[in-house]
């Protein structure tokens, strides 16, 4: 019976990581994003790490070893960036970004300057390498994300667990190197470790595969809610995000503004240019709408030729002052694009006590809408 001794359980790692670095494109496919690629760079790159330290083990004491114990660590050090920019692509911006590069670097060539002296080095590279596994922890628990993600928890467990282990056999080889000669030693920690190693790979796998997933729910549902030919929210999305700007408004008693855009004599448009012209016509205004809209504001395709513009924070003032910038936008857009020659009509709604719904607020934009167009079109009413 195999004994589950160190170098058996660094094998079935190496093994285990290997393949997982197969099935995980297999699984995920060529669609994906950034985030995903890069957690799959990572556990390749552990891979490596894993398959370059087993092979230094088998050529020790020749000029082999040191090379390939330097790829090894520079392999994990490396591991440990992909990971890390791949939780800022899933999370957005992490801390100790520049403090992780420090360290990376610094592993590979603090470890071959100390490669002679085998404490220094095996303290040196562990503790570095540790380090990186507390800085992606806590990349992966702070700051708060976006939304809560259970399997942010599950990786920073993964990774702090990983980094006590790496610190104790930093004790190890740096303090009590007869306990540790090499990376195969029997002793209880490095046993431990290689245990770690084995669980950790499983369980971060996992905590991979379900960020892939609620990476692909969320684009799913924004695919859902955004209008395929304009980029704006379509109705639906409308529907599910308004209504809470519209209720933060009346409930801290903040000015919102609403525009209900019409494009004037679409119909027209379509009907002596086709379809195609009317499509671009619609994709121009989209674009200077976009462009010129706050981060803050919400932007919707609600009809045919209909938009929809939220202003929170928006007083008539400056309601006027986005809608005259947004004209001459269009305006000077259109004079790039002769062809496609559009304007537009506007009701402007501002917020009041009487109105107890999104919907209420909507009906009075859109009858400053219809005013704007039984005045001539190409302006806007206010009511």
């Amino acid at each position: 019976m195999l004994a589950l001794d160190v170098t058996t359980i660094l094998v079935l790692t190496a093994a285990n990581l290997a393949t997982v670095s197969i099935a995980l494109p297999l699984i995920m496919g060529r669609g994906i994003s950034r985030a995903a690629r890069l957690a799959q760079v990572s556990l390749i790159l552990q891979t490596l790490g894993w398959i370059f330290i087993i092979a230094s083990e088998a050529v020790a004491h020749t000029w082999m070893d040191p090379v390939l114990s330097i790829c090894s660590v520079a392999s994990a050090a490396a591991a440990n960036v992909a990971m890390y920019w791949s939780l800022q692509e899933w999370l957005g911006p992490r801390p100790w970004k520049h403090a992780l590069i420090v360290l990376a670097v610094a592993t590979p060539v603090g470890y071959g300057l100390a490669f002679d002296h085998y404490s220094l080095r095996v303290a040196f590279a562990n503790f570095v390498l540790a380090a990186q596994f507390v800085v992606i922890g806590r990349a992966a628990l702070r700051p708060q994300a976006r939304v809560a993600l259970p399997w942010r928890t599950l990786i920073a467990l993964c990774y702090l667990v990983v980094a006590a282990f790496t610190a104790g056999r930093g004790v190890l080889g740096g303090f009590y190197p007869a306990l540790y000669p090499n990376f195969a030693a029997p002793h209880p920690i490095n046993v431990g470790a290689q245990l770690a190693a084995n669980i950790t790979l499983i369980l971060t796998t996992v905590a991979v595969l379900v960020a892939w997933r609620d990476e692909a729910d969320a684009r799913l549902r924004e695919q859902i809610a955004t209008d395929a030919l304009t980029g704006l929210l379509n109705r639906r999305g409308w529907e599910e995000r308004a209504p809470g700007l519209f209720s933060q408004a009346k409930r801290h008693g903040t000015p919102l503004a609403l525009f209900m855009l019409d494009l004037d004599h679409f119909k027209r448009i379509n009907d002596s240019q086709g379809h195609e012209v009317g499509d671009q016509v619609l994709r121009l205004f989209a674009t200077v709408l976009l462009t010129h809209r706050r981060s803050s504001d919400l932007a919707a395709r609600v009809g045919g030729e209909e938009f929809a513009l939220l202003l929170p924070h928006t007083d008539r003032a400056s309601a006027v002052l986005i809608e005259q910038r947004l004209r001459a936008a269009l305006k000077m857009a259109c004079g790039l694009q002769p062809q496609l020659t559009v304007d537009y009509s506007a009701g402007l709604a501002l917020l009041q006590p009487s109105d107890d719904s999104l919907t209420t607020f909507m009906v009075r934009a859109d009858s400053g809408l219809y005013l704007a167009k039984s005045q001539g079109r190409g302006r806007m009413q206010t009511v």
